[in-house]
């Protein structure tokens, strides 16, 4: 049996984020789906697997809604053991920006979609164009599209106002968003108009599209995922593969982990080899000399 992931968003206004929380995890449940859907009055962002027949079911359920009518999934292939389990809620945004004052609707303001082929085509035309990265910093570094920037400090998509000042010089380029699906660039492309860049685009589909319709291209690396995959690719073979370097001593990984000092608890890159026989892993020498462990400590003290 095959089990296939679905990946999705839409801006649209939901007048009821709470009955509709309940509507789609009824269906959810009907269908046997985990995974990880929020609404809000802002729309609907999800991701959730099942055995693919039951996926198509859920694509035409939802689809009956209206405002959903021309929702675009995206599809991957899946595990069965993706997500642990179901998790639908309501919430004030469907993806964190608290831009507060300078939030903004995409539905009303948003940059210029860009078709993946069309950025292809930018690439091998040699177009002047600035690509910024609207993911989280530890998505980056696995994999990202040329020339791209990722601003510093952009741990999550909420530090985008304190990052401004670093791309303000970009104003009068012609600028693209990118994000993994395109939730994050849609909402990040209509920032940035607001706050008068001239010449915004935001990739549609996100990287997911690009990296199906033009594997082995100008996208290097593997796609970060927030799933039990982490990573995924696009299926090319090329010495360009795999981008990501263990932070530790800096040889080729792809391998994520949280910091076993829980005053850090860090989330990166760290090969095999620079896990301990305990099966710990530290972001750096002061975490590892001055650690408070999970595992086996942790437990024990929980259980006081």
């Amino acid at each position: 049996m095959s089990h296939t992931i679905l990946l999705y968003y839409k801006y649209t206004h939901i007048a009821d984020p709470v009955q509709f929380r309940d509507e789609q995890r009824a269906l959810c449940e009907k269908l046997n789906l985990k995974g990880r859907i929020i609404m809000a009055e802002e729309g609907i962002n999800g991701t959730v697997e099942g055995l693919t027949e039951d996926t198509e079911k859920y694509i035409i359920e939802t689809c009956k809604d209206s405002r959903f009518a021309d929702m675009e999934f995206k599809k991957s292939e899946g595990t069965g053991v993706a997500f642990p389990k179901l998790s639908v809620k309501a919430r004030k945004e469907i993806v964190s920006a608290h831009l507060g004052d300078d939030d903004v609707n995409p539905a009303e303001m948003t940059g210029k979609r860009l078709d993946p082929t069309e950025l292809d085509s930018w690439y091998e035309d040699g177009k002047e164009f600035v690509i910024v990265d609207m993911r989280n910093d530890y998505e980056f570094e696995v994999g990202h599209f040329r020339n791209s920037i990722m601003p510093e400090g952009l741990h999550r998509f909420r530090d985008l106002p304190k990052v401004m000042p670093q791309i303000e010089s970009l104003k009068d380029k012609t600028v693209v968003t990118v994000c993994t699906g395109g939730v994050r660039c849609e909402k990040a492309s209509g920032y940035l108009v607001k706050k008068g860049f001239k010449d915004v685009y935001q990739l549609d589909g996100g990287m997911a599209t690009y990296m199906e319709r033009h594997p082995g291209k100008h996208f290097r690396g593997k796609l970060y995922v927030f799933d039990q995959r982490v990573v995924m690719g696009d299926g090319a073979d090329t010495p360009e593969s795999t981008i990501g370097t263990c932070k530790v001593c800096k040889q080729t990984s792809e391998r994520y982990v949280n910091c076993d000092n829980l005053d850090c608890h860090l989330h990166f890159i760290c090969c095999t080899d620079c896990t301990n026989e305990e099966g710990q892993s530290f972001c750096c020498a002061n975490c590892k000399e001055n650690p408070r462990l999970l595992g086996k400590k942790k437990a024990e003290v929980c259980e006081m």
